[in-house]
């Protein structure tokens, strides 16, 4: 079988091997397992491989470079207008020759595959939509336009899209489904974390406006500010990293936020390990892997209320859900440090929970979707 990948994902090539974003590549890896060949569109770029990369496992990879395109100023849209007949005249020639149709989205690449797949109703196609699938969801109209097109079974034939969450209705190709990061063999017994002395505390992700590094950050100094021993490791790069160093430096917090830069999986699962809470308080969401590992390690989730979140925190038995009021956030956490049993609690639900999505029961759902 010939599976044809459209994707976003910037990659990179080193020793005449491809790779790419660690946690979108192990998951492709999977679907890899069975094809006989497979073809990959996506930008390719000349940059170096680190901790957050990973090479594709397949003895039979055809890439096909397409440049990376956005419309968030006239020239870069101007630019754009002028590469997208190249671009779709190379997605349309790599359907064509597939058996299986793959889309990544949301995406600029994910659009324009929404788009050329019109033209291929009979072949079997699947999307995977790793945003925020919410129709309230207030997003981007090349998101709304994708979650449109993937989800209209009159424009689209013989497509499953899958989804984080479960929406009313929704039309019958949309699946729900989830993302894994540990297989069964990697279960260890979870040791109960005493709520007496540090709570320690993780931030896991991009530092960007939209991850909002910051807030944690805020969470946790005003914990300290209100007695408590405390400590936050983050994990990630991004634009904000001067914001919080300038931060962090003005507050007299370097001896309680620490920023880790990335780090890769074994590190970031000790880190879930010693720590009492990780916290995500994203602005958006598709299905936050962080909050899932956490979960994996007893490691509680403090979260934002967006996309499948609440789901995944069985609206607050799981964890705590966020106000985004300073004040209020800060006390939820204060009430449940006060309450050792309940904490316990909320964890071992939190860790039955999130074992049951390992990647033995990923890889058997991405095996029925390819081969049926």
């Amino acid at each position: 079988m010939k599976l044809a990948i459209i994707t976003h994902v910037i990659h990179g090539k080193e020793s005449g091997h491809y790779f790419g974003y660690e946690p979108y590549v192990r998951e492709m890896n999977l679907w890899l397992k069975f094809v006989s060949d497979v073809t990959i569109v996506a930008p390719l770029e000349n940059i170096q491989r680190n901790s957050i990369h990973d090479f594709y496992q397949h003895h039979a990879i055809h890439f096909t470079a397409v440049p990376a395109f956005h419309f968030i100023t006239l020239g870069s849209r101007l630019k754009a207008l002028w590469q997208l007949p190249k671009i779709m005249v190379t997605l349309y020639k790599a359907m064509a020759q597939a058996d299986h149709i793959h889309l990544r989205c949301p995406g600029n690449m994910g659009l324009l595959g929404c788009l050329v797949q019109l033209f291929f109703p009979s072949k079997p196609k699947t999307a995977k939509y790793a945003g925020n699938w919410d129709p309230n969801a207030r997003q981007p109209l090349s998101y709304r336009l994708q979650k449109w097109i993937l989800s209209n079974t009159f424009l689209t034939k013989n497509m499953q899209v899958l989804v984080y969450g479960e929406w009313e209705n929704s039309t019958q190709n949309i699946k729900p489904f989830f993302t894994a990061s540990y297989f069964e063999k990697d279960k260890e017994a979870v040791s109960p974390k005493s709520l007496t002395g540090k709570l320690r505390f993780l931030f896991v992700g991009t530092l960007s406006n939209g991850k909002q590094p910051l807030y944690a950050v805020r969470l946790v100094e005003s914990l300290q500010k209100k007695g408590y021993e405390v400590s936050l490791e983050v994990y990630g790069e991004g634009a904000e990293r001067n914001q919080l160093e300038a931060y962090i430096a003005a507050n007299n917090l370097e001896n309680v936020v620490f920023l880790k830069g990335n780090q890769n999986q074994q590190t970031l699962k000790e880190a879930y390990q010693k720590s009492h809470f990780v916290i995500l308080p994203s602005l958006s969401e598709g299905w936050p892997k962080v909050i899932a590992e956490g979960m994996f390690w007893g490691c509680l989730p403090i979260a934002s209320k967006v996309s499948c979140v609440p789901f995944m925190l069985d609206y607050g038995n799981r964890g705590i859900i966020l106000d985004f009021n300073l004040d209020t956030d800060v006390n939820q956490i204060a009430a449940l440090c006060s309450e050792p049993n309940l904490y316990q609690s909320k964890v071992r639900h939190a860790v039955d929970w999130s074992r049951q999505y390992t990647m033995d029961v990923f890889e058997e759902q991405i095996k029925q979707l390819v081969q049926q």
